[in-house]
């Protein structure tokens, strides 16, 4: 990895958190009327690169076309906080959408069959690969400050 990374983590342990982890990546992006939009999606890690899928008629779609600069963060929503996050660029391709599709569809829900995969499935001519090349990385990781630390319910 040749992109900056700041805080605890290595190259070799942050690549390995992305590759691994299946918390879905909240991405940031920036509308025409100036204000933020964060979305969660499903995302898979690969060549240095973080990759989603989005149906091509999705606002988020709309507004990468407008402005490919995002803001991105992987981490669980409970303590104890460990994660990463980072800025990037995005790229969109119907190019590699349906196989990716079928990648996050088996990463994020295994093989068995189910009426949320078939539905996605079912869309897949219609969606477009999200390729974000990461400009900048920040770690962070407070599990050994955090052991024993339970999630408010």
């Amino acid at each position: 990895m040749t992109v900056p990374i700041n805080g605890p983590w290595e190259d070799q342990q942050l690549t390995e958190f992305l590759r691994t982890q299946l918390f879905p990546i909240r991405l940031a992006s920036v509308g025409k009327d100036g204000f933020p939009r964060v979305l969660s999606l499903w995302y898979f890690y690969a060549d240095g690169k973080l990759h989603c899928v989005s149906h091509r008629g999705s606002v988020l779609v709309k507004i990468l076309k407008n402005n490919n600069s995002v803001g991105f963060e992987v981490s669980p929503n409970d303590p104890p906080y460990f994660g990463a996050r980072g800025q990037g660029v995005a790229t969109l391709s119907s190019e590699g959408a349906g196989t990716s599709l079928e990648h996050l569809i088996k990463r994020y829900l295994g093989d068995g069959r189910s009426s949320l995969a078939d539905w996605l499935l079912s869309r897949k001519a219609e969606e477009l690969l999200i390729t974000i090349a990461p400009t900048r990385f920040h770690s962070w990781d407070y599990r050994e400050r955090m052991t024993g630390l339970r999630a408010v319910k």
